[in-house]
């Protein structure tokens, strides 16, 4: 038996196992993380938060100046650099244990590098911030959905993300089920690519849907988000320090391109249940 918390940030959900000295899971398996997210036989969730020591992690959190490791798989049970809902709930749980001092900037250590978090009020619930680092925009591709074909973004934020604008009349629906992962270059994206599909919805405001590598359809993405303001900011030529909404199914983000060049989500983060299991 070993001990789990489950928790969401915009319905994006996550099985979180503590384990701090990294004595519990060792090297975490793909099996185990498969059962753990299944939705019927398992806990359910898009994807496993190990919260770990960065002392205790290896080489994955060698080199990081912050405390603690977010160590994250998908739920298929592929390792992910990051991801920006799974870092705020992962804060929230470092935060209702006392594990850290929500009153000051918390470094969170990812395989994409150090991500800073600032809980609002410096309290230990209430909405989370997080410094997504700068982002990168590698070039132009297309991605396709049966006999569809969208143009899209490549836009690095730790992890790939292809980003396809909808065409005028089309809403989200016109993105087809998203059962299976959209088709794209391979060339482009080695190691896979999450995939949203966006509209506008007003200025400084659009809606989202997305197709994450390893998990499917997500409620929610928050590096996906941050992809989108940033593939949108860019098209609509926006002075930084301006702030979009992004509607996901899962919930609302807010996400700031700063002047200095970095990108900044603010949104929920919840843990909902605690407990044991042997899976």
């Amino acid at each position: 038996m070993y001990p789990f918390l489950k928790g969401h940030g915009t319905e994006n959900d996550f099985v979180l196992l503590p384990d701090p000295d990294a004595t519990v899971h060792g090297e975490l398996s793909a099996e185990r993380v498969r059962a753990l997210c299944d939705r019927r036989a398992g806990i359910g969730g898009d994807g496993v938060l190990r919260v770990v020591r960065a002392a205790a992690a290896g080489a994955a959190a060698a080199g990081q100046d912050a405390e603690w490791f977010m160590d994250y798989r998908n739920s298929d049970g592929s390792v992910s650099e990051m991801c920006g809902n799974g870092v705020r709930v992962f804060g929230r749980h470092l935060a209702r244990q006392g594990l850290i001092d929500p009153s000051a900037p918390v470094p969170v250590a990812t395989r994409a590098g150090v991500k800073v978090l600032t809980f609002a009020d410096g309290a230990a619930d209430g909405e989370i911030t997080v410094d997504m680092g700068i982002p990168k925009v590698v070039e132009v591709t297309a991605v396709a959905v049966g006999e569809r074909t969208w143009p899209a973004l490549h836009v690095d934020m730790g992890n790939p993300h292809a980003v396809a604008f909808l065409g005028d009349g089309e809403d989200l629906a016109d993105a087809g089920p998203l059962t299976e992962a959209p088709t794209y270059d391979p060339a482009a994206y080695p190691e896979g690519v999450n995939v949203e599909f966006v509209v506008r919805r007003g200025p400084g405001h659009v809606a989202m849907r997305v197709h994450e590598r390893g998990s499917g359809e997500t409620r929610s993405c928050g590096t996906g988000a941050c992809a989108v303001m940033v593939a949108t900011a860019l098209a609509d030529g926006a002075a930084r320090d301006t702030a979009y909404r992004i509607d996901l199914p899962g919930g609302t983000l807010r996400i700031t391109w700063t002047t200095d060049d970095r990108i900044l989500m603010t949104g929920p983060a919840v843990v909902v249940a605690e407990g044991t299991t042997d899976l």
